[in-house]
């Protein structure tokens, strides 16, 4: 039985442009391989990697770092890979956040979105690895 991978990964700078960046470039990946623009994979992939990008510039930000964003699509799951180099702090699901507050909504989103998702520190330390899983 052969099972195909698809795979993208790319650097970018832990700027808001950066993060925008990878939003745009995801959504143009998954047209690419067959997921139309506005498509409801496409947008939950997209939704899913602008909130940990943006978790990525906004705390997991270390001077002249970069952070990386890959995916893998596989047997009908596509995996997020957002990786920075602020391993110190790992991201963890907050209760439901004051309406008032204008952020602590991303990894609520992340978690209603994806089947799973988790956090995993790289081996030597240097960086450390959010991902999730979106079902198709």
């Amino acid at each position: 039985m052969t099972v195909t991978v698809r795979t993208f990964t790319q650097l970018f700078s832990s700027t808001p442009r950066g993060a925008r960046l990878a939003r745009r470039l995801v959504a143009n990946r998954m047209d690419a391989w067959g997921f139309a623009y506005g498509s409801e994979v496409s947008e939950t992939v997209t939704l899913v990697v602008a909130e940990l990008a943006a978790n990525a510039v906004r705390y997991g930000r270390v001077r002249g770092r970069d952070f990386r964003v890959r995916l893998v699509l596989r047997e009908g799951v596509v995996r997020v890979e957002v990786a920075d180099g602020r391993t110190d702090r790992l991201p963890v699901l907050q209760g439901t956040p004051d309406p008032v507050d204008e952020g602590g909504r991303g990894l609520l989103l992340v978690s209603a979105l994806a089947g799973r998702w988790g956090v995993e520190p790289r081996a030597g330390g240097a960086y450390k690895v959010v991902w999730a899983e979106i079902r198709m």
